[in-house]
């Protein structure tokens, strides 16, 4: 059996935190950026659910996401 490749970074290189430590570029919080190495998929995978809702509500996406079968 194959080991699961990691979920890769929401990075895009615009690195800049508003007041509420939110990055403007991925829309993680300075702590998930920070902890994002250490965690599993499944945990990477709820940051990225928090990321597109955080965006969405920002104003930045208007449709969700396509789920992954």
């Amino acid at each position: 059996m194959d080991a699961e490749r990691p979920v890769r970074s929401p990075c895009v290189q615009v690195c800049v935190l508003d007041d509420h430590d939110i990055c403007s570029g991925c829309q993680r919080t300075a702590d998930e950026i920070t902890r994002w190495g250490r965690m599993d998929n499944a945990e990477r995978r709820e940051v990225l659910v928090r990321c597109f809702e955080r965006a969405k509500a920002s104003g930045l996406f208007m449709t969700s996401p396509t789920q992954a079968s």
